[in-house]
């Protein structure tokens, strides 16, 4: 069965329309994501999922239930880890956890191990006296995490979870993250972070304007929209450009800066690199956010 299914989802804000016409399915047990820039309807179709926002038209099933009909028991069995904090900051660690347990009536004892068993699942048993306030980002956010689990959801939901977090803090997240998804937790994520998406997601959605323009697995993604090998030169000569305008070749003409997509090992790689690679010149694997970028283009968005 699948978690979610959404079929020819609307939403607008008065004569603006944010999600426009979006479908797509979630398989049990799926890390799935959605990905797009800022303003292409990710957020205002994750807030239609927990039943936040409602639906301008289309429909939206949950769990096999109508979002519009049956909220209030689609949102017993889901779980929201949302990108602000919203930890209350008078209470401690532990606090958090049991309070939490209260809205959906667990008994204190169910509350209590449930909340020692997430705490040290998220390393967090050290700090269970401590404030919030006391807390450092990357310890907040497994709080954060740790609070969405503690009614074991069905669905977790998941909102730039690791946006304005170092380095180490993302990857314990991330380690997290794929430690429920062997346990077989749907999941579905928006995150800014093409390799986080790359990383954790099975099968993901890219949107923009408010519509899906693509929907893949990373690898075939990748493969479709980029390729398996890229090749970046800096100021590429006119020697370069008429080659590669010669040869059809693939690529993004950015000025001061060619994007080349080849095939790995291939002859067209071998010719530049021999050819025109004198100093500037940097090999690598495509990813997701060669993607991204082809699909949504890479001007500034407001």
């Amino acid at each position: 069965m699948n978690i979610i299914e959404a079929r020819h989802v609307v939403k607008r804000f008065g004569p603006f329309t944010a999600v426009d016409d979006v479908s797509f399915a979630v398989a049990r047990g799926e890390f799935f994501a959605l990905l797009g820039p800022n303003g292409a309807g990710k957020t205002s179709t994750i807030r239609m999922i927990y039943g936040f926002s409602p639906l301008t038209a289309g429909e939206l099933a949950i769990f096999g239930l109508d979002i519009g009909a049956d909220w209030r028991q689609i949102r017993s069995r889901l779980g929201v880890c949302q990108q602000e904090n919203t930890l209350d900051p008078d209470l401690t660690v532990e606090q958090n956890l049991l309070l939490y347990a209260r809205y959906f009536e667990m008994k204190p004892t169910e509350a209590r191990s449930r909340a020692e068993g997430l705490l040290d699942f998220f390393a967090l048993t050290g700090k269970r006296g401590a404030k919030v306030m006391e807390l450092s980002g990357g310890l907040a956010k497994r709080l954060q995490l740790a609070r969405a689990l503690m009614a074991e959801p069905e669905l977790l939901i998941l909102d730039e979870p690791t946006t304005g977090l170092d380095p180490q803090s993302r990857h314990q997240v991330w380690d997290r993250l794929l430690e429920l998804k062997k346990r077989g937790l749907t999941m579905v994520l928006t995150t800014h972070y093409m390799d986080e998406a790359e990383h954790l997601c099975e099968r993901l959605v890219i949107m923009d304007h408010g519509r899906i323009i693509s929907e893949g697995r990373p690898r075939e993604l990748i493969t479709r929209h980029a390729a398996e090998s890229v090749i970046e030169i800096d100021g590429p000569g006119e020697d370069l450009k008429g080659y590669i305008r010669e040869k059809k070749v693939e690529h993004d003409d950015l000025g001061e800066r060619i994007i080349i997509y080849a095939e790995p090992h291939g002859e067209l790689e071998s010719q530049i690199r021999e050819r025109f690679c004198v100093e500037s010149c940097r090999f690598r694997a495509g990813n997701l956010e060669d993607v991204f970028l082809r699909l949504t283009g890479r001007g500034l968005r407001e």
